[in-house]
């Protein structure tokens, strides 16, 4: 166990095989994710697309209920001085 670190031990049989980050390609296979991501995404866009509209329609319709509701009543301080 003496020996330097990396080579701490000695194994017989196995070959490593390694590529240099600088002759990898990057974005191999990133126009196959792009096809794959436009066809799921027409698949299951009426599956998900009236959920988001719902639920956005539900939420500006709160926003707007609670401006509403804490707005203060200008006939209430028509008397003040």
């Amino acid at each position: 166990m003496g020996l330097d670190f990396g080579n701490l031990a000695r194994i017989s049989g196995i070959t490593f095989f390694r590529l240099s980050p600088h002759e990898q390609r990057a974005f191999a296979g990133m126009n196959d994710l792009g096809v794959g991501l436009m066809k799921g995404f027409r698949k299951n866009f009426l599956r998900i697309a009236p959920m988001f509209m719902i639920s956005f329609i539900i939420m500006n319709w709160a926003h707007e209920e609670n401006r509403k509701l804490y707005r203060k009543n200008p006939k209430d301080y028509e008397n003040d001085v």
